[in-house]
């Protein structure tokens, strides 16, 4: 595990969470989606064109360089479109390649803004029972959910993905408010693969990590 990721949240109130910390793997990076997407994004690709070969022309120095902005955003605006307040990614090599793999920390979501009580809430994030779990990450209660998610070209997603999710319901609210650290890769492109299963395993871990922050 590398150092230690901390952010914040917008809307918060006496006794409860300003936001969250947690351990992310080594080599991966965080770009936060309210501000500074920017200059994440370009302290990341400036990052990446250092691990480059010395000698590689300028022009495809360039090239190179570009077409990474341009994914980054691109990435970082599908993560901003899913209401994302934290986008977590990897930025280094391992064994020549990008690790197909992230995952997103969501806006907080009330239950009352969208009619349901905290069983409902619950219940509605859960795809079914064989595929969910109880959790209970830093005293706050939940739901780990393991599935797989289709291919939705509306979204630009081209392959099936292995998707798991906290549900984690935020402590101290008066109303219900709740948490979602949503992991997706498509690994070899095969999502029960050994591969997707050793970076569902990475993601776990980094969960055990995760911390409510206050002030």
């Amino acid at each position: 595990m590398s150092g230690t990721t901390e952010s914040s949240f917008e809307d918060t109130s006496a006794g409860t969470p300003t936001g969250y910390t947690l351990v992310p793997p080594p080599g991966w990076d965080m770009i936060p989606l309210r501000a500074g997407t920017n200059e994440a994004i370009k302290r990341i690709v400036d990052g990446s064109v250092q691990e480059l070969p010395a000698d590689i022309p300028r022009d495809d120095l360039t090239k190179a360089r570009l077409e990474l902005i341009k994914r980054l955003r691109k990435v970082a605006r599908q993560a901003r479109e899913a209401r994302a307040l934290d986008l977590h990614l990897p930025v280094e090599r391992v064994d020549g390649m990008t690790l197909p793999a992230s995952f997103i920390i969501s806006e907080p979501l009330t239950a009352s803004s969208v009619g349901m009580d905290s069983a409902m809430v619950l219940s509605s994030l859960r795809p079914n029972a064989s595929q969910s779990e109880e959790v209970t990450i830093d005293g706050a209660t939940g739901f780990r959910v393991d599935g797989v998610a289709q291919p939705d070209p509306s979204r630009e997603v081209e392959h099936c993905s292995r998707r798991v999710e906290y549900i984690l319901k935020i402590p101290n609210h008066a109303t219900p408010k709740w948490l979602t650290v949503s992991f997706s890769t498509i690994a070899d492109g095969r999502p029960d693969s050994e591969l997707a299963d050793i970076l569902v395993e990475l993601f776990d871990a980094v969960m055990t990590t995760f911390r409510w922050s206050y002030e």
